[in-house]
């Protein structure tokens, strides 16, 4: 399993122990789920960066992906159909690739504003529903805003802050995995 994403993912400003995929790989391991979960997480990077880098990122055998990316393209005001048409991108070589997919939802910053909120929210539930990809709507659920789950710069999960996303997202994870397993068998 590749997880596929930004500094959410590759763990900034935190030990690599720390990171999403290091803490997922050790709830997955004490669950007795055999999978091996690779850190393919670039900071600062976008969706068209990661439709840029797919095919090294996520190299032949892949069973799985995990997605999370779009966090710095709202950052940055990028057009929401920029995001859309990568993040599109990328879920259709996934599928080519038949490869299953959790698409990690993100959530524009309000100072955007309520237009360009709705355009860009609406991005990971519509994909999902068009691609048949998993969807875990905001993967900082539980976390956002919470200063005491967040570093100083308010953006980035402390090493307690991934703890709630990885528990949280844990379920999905799991169906991931099966939905991999199940595609294996056909």
């Amino acid at each position: 399993m590749v997880v596929l994403g930004d500094s959410l993912t590759a763990g900034y400003g935190l030990a690599a122990s720390e990171a999403f995929p290091a803490q997922l790989q050790r709830a997955l391991d004490a669950r007795g789920v055999a999978v091996k979960v690779a850190n393919a997480g670039l900071s600062g990077d976008t969706t068209v960066g990661g439709l840029s880098r797919l095919d090294w990122s996520v190299p032949d055998g892949t069973d799985a992906v995990i997605l999370e990316l779009g966090a710095n393209d709202a950052l940055r005001g990028f057009d929401p159909v920029t995001t859309r048409k990568a993040l599109d991108g990328m879920l259709r070589r996934f599928q080519e690739r038949k490869i299953p997919v959790l698409l990690c939802g993100m959530v524009a910053p309000p100072n955007l504003g309520a237009e360009y909120g709705r355009a860009f929210n609406s991005i990971y539930p519509d994909l999902a529903a068009q691609t048949g990809a998993m969807l875990y709507p905001f993967f900082l659920a539980g976390v956002a805003a919470d200063p005491k789950l967040n570093q100083g710069d308010g953006l980035h999960p402390t090493a307690a802050g991934v703890a709630v996303i990885v528990d949280r997202i844990l379920p999905q994870v799991e169906q991931l995995i099966a939905r991999a397993k199940e595609s294996r068998r056909h």
